[in-house]
């Protein structure tokens, strides 16, 4: 969070990727930061557990919300 914190003062655009597990806790490490709105892509909990394909699949599925959230733009489908 402190990386994309300082990114993002720079002008460089970034995003968090985690589980949805972690929504509560980025909310309030982000706020402790003075970041008042990370951009965050949340793909669904758990994850360590889940094999390669299933891996594939969130990551297929969080891609065009990541390029949304690091763009600006509307996420495609």
């Amino acid at each position: 969070m402190h990386d994309l914190a300082a990114l993002e003062a720079d002008g460089i655009a970034t995003t968090f990727v985690a589980s949805s597990e972690f929504v509560t806790a980025t909310d309030a490490q982000a706020r402790a930061l003075g970041f008042a709105s990370v951009p965050a892509v949340y793909v669904a909990h758990p994850i360590q557990d889940r094999t390669d394909p299933e891996m594939a699949a969130l990551a297929d599925e969080a891609l065009p919300r990541v390029l949304a959230a690091v763009t600006g733009a509307p996420p495609t489908a």
